[in-house]
């Protein structure tokens, strides 16, 4: 496979190829889709409902989004915390974004806010000690489930 200078594969980064794929949001795990930006379910997961937002356009800095860009960003983080707790009622909810590989990004081409529903005592060692993690979900059901709980366009 070609990687390219930041080395990620060559034809953009993985969220880039998941979109220029053609394949259904289902298979994808794409929850929201908007004119800017989209929601789409980490693939690996720190606990059921962990969702990915950003915008359809690789980009790897926050201040480098358009104002339109970041507008509709920061309502799709609102909306992707509102599914959450409607999906899951969980007693907390992180939102958090990784600016560059220094600062933890998986994909520092491509910026992306992760929004997670937390629960009191939910850690464990497993994924601190083992990197592994335990999920009693089918990305396929959290898929549902979120998709369901989203909110309208100009909905509450």
């Amino acid at each position: 496979m070609a990687v390219a200078g930041n080395g990620e594969p060559a034809g953009g980064s993985l969220f880039t190829r998941i979109l220029a794929s053609g394949l259904p949001d289902d298979e994808t795990h794409v929850v929201w889709r908007g004119v800017r930006n989209f929601a789409i379910l980490n693939a690996f997961p720190y606990t059921c409902g962990h969702v990915l937002v950003m915008p359809y356009r690789e980009v790897g800095e926050l201040e480098d989004l358009t104002p339109d860009e970041s507008a509709e960003l920061w309502a799709a983080v609102r909306d992707a915390v509102v599914a959450i707790k409607a999906a899951y009622a969980p007693h907390g909810v992180n939102v958090g974004l990784n600016l560059g590989e220094a600062a933890g990004a998986g994909i520092p081409s491509h910026m992306h806010i992760h929004v997670l529903p937390r629960w009191n005592a939910d850690s464990n060692f497993m994924t601190a000690v083992a990197e592994v993690r335990v999920l009693p979900e089918a990305l396929g059901d959290t898929w549902r489930k979120l998709r369901a709980a989203w909110p309208a366009p100009g909905g509450e």
